[in-house]
């Protein structure tokens, strides 16, 4: 159901994140919604496939409790 994304995706992915991260940082400051930016760039880093960051990241901690 939920697809894995070829590694060249992910490369241009987080290329991607550092570039905006890098060039919006200053704007950031001025505007004061860090925690909003960075929020969406962390989620958008770990993204490596279809399925979304919040069932990956419960799927996880579900481990935790058994």
């Amino acid at each position: 159901m939920y697809s894995i994304y070829p590694l060249h995706k992910l490369i241009l992915r987080r290329t991607f994140v550092v570039t905006v991260g890098i060039i919006g940082f200053p704007v950031v400051l001025l505007l004061g919604m860090r925690s909003k930016f960075y929020s969406f760039l962390h989620k958008m880093w770990h993204k490596t496939s279809t399925k979304p960051v919040w069932l990956k990241q419960s799927e996880k901690a579900k481990s935790d409790f058994y």
